[in-house]
């Protein structure tokens, strides 16, 4: 009979948010990988908990090589939790190579899902939400992070990031010359934590906030995509005029097309009736 692996998320600043069945998965599991031993033992005292399950070092350096005794352990039965630091295994932090190792051996993967600072800080961005990418952290050398914010100067969807607070003045400066200075973003820091900040404005405008105020702690940038391109006048008349001509009233397809494209109503309207005077 298999066990099973259980992707636990944790806290990613206020212990408060530690969830009952985390709390539960913690005491109860045969086998615990953790990112960092010493932060789990620490997570636990601060959540008054007991382990009593052997701990196993889990981390991007030795991952590979620790999954398939993990993916032993839940074919034997037991009943393996895997946590990192901070909120959830294998977003930015290790997990992806026992999950894929596990699908591979047919072992069950469940989640106690919990925090994310992605979906934290994408929140509380004021940036769309209905789509968007995680990013990551971007490559330390100026030369590759602006290669890779060049790959997405196209990326209609929200962006989030991830940022070492020594680096985040010069990766918004970055963005604010990819994507524009007056691109709409967020920086958001020490999510859910007593100094919780999140500050929202053009990439250039934040880039020299982060110059001059220097702050610290676990860093998220949510950058808005890039705008999708409005029509010209021309090309409403157009698309107006071929909607007239399959049947529609003047005025209805004016109407639609001047709600959607932003434009006002009249200007097209006037434009439309000389555009037909001119055929």
């Amino acid at each position: 009979m298999t066990g099973r692996i259980v992707l636990a998320a944790t806290p990613i600043g206020n212990i408060a948010d530690a969830s009952a069945h985390l709390r539960e998965l913690l005491e109860t599991a045969d086998v615990i990988a953790a990112e960092d031993t010493r932060r789990l033992r620490d997570l636990a005292a601060r959540l008054e908990l007991t382990i009593t399950a052997p701990v196993i070092a889990v981390h991007d350096h030795n991952e590979r090589d620790k999954a398939a005794a993990l993916v032993g352990e839940a074919l034997a039965g037991k009943t393996v939790v895997l946590v990192s630091d901070a909120g959830m295994p294998t977003v930015s932090d290790p997990g992806f190579r026992v999950v894929e190792a596990a699908a591979d051996a047919g072992v069950e993967v469940t989640v106690a899902p919990g925090p994310s600072a992605v979906l934290t800080a994408l929140a509380l961005s004021g940036l769309p939400t209905d789509r968007f990418c995680f990013e990551g952290f971007l490559s330390r050398k100026a030369g590759e992070r602006a290669s890779a914010l060049a790959a997405l100067t196209a990326e209609a969807r929200t962006m989030v990031f991830f940022e070492a607070p020594h680096r985040l003045a010069a990766t918004l400066a970055a963005m604010a010359e990819a994507f524009g200075p007056e691109r709409r973003a967020s920086v958001s820091r020490e999510l859910t934590k007593t100094y919780e900040q999140t500050v929202r404005g053009g990439t250039a405008e934040l880039a020299q906030w982060a110059t001059d105020n220097e702050p610290r702690g676990e860093i998220v940038i949510t950058v808005a995509g890039r705008p999708a391109e409005q029509p010209s006048m021309t090309e409403l008349v157009g698309e107006a005029l071929r909607r007239v001509e399959s049947g529609e009233r003047a005025k209805d397809a004016v109407a639609d097309l001047a709600g959607v494209a932003g434009v006002p109503r009249r200007e097209l309207y006037a434009a439309v009736l000389a555009a037909r005077k001119a055929k």
